[in-house]
């Protein structure tokens, strides 16, 4: 697709059709990685990392283990 670059305040701007957002998985507020390779620019959406818990709990030791919390008697629905 042929698109046009548009200046906008100090800086340049380009349009995403809504067919191409929704392929690569963005939208307003997407994070991206933009980058300029051999005189080409690329744009790559940054996908949030994932977590697992056997891979977070790997992370726990007895220096960052915290102490039991008191949050007082049970009340409302916490009674059922």
């Amino acid at each position: 697709m042929v698109t046009k670059i548009q200046k906008w305040g100090n800086s340049l701007g380009i349009r995403i059709p809504k067919s191409f957002a929704k392929e690569a998985q963005v939208g307003a507020g997407s994070r991206v990685d933009l980058a300029v390779k051999a005189g080409r620019l690329t744009i790559t959406p940054i996908r949030p990392q994932g977590y697992d818990l056997e891979t977070l709990l790997a992370g726990v030791t007895p220096a960052n283990l915290h102490a039991e919390v008191d949050t007082g008697k049970p009340m409302g629905s916490e009674l059922l």
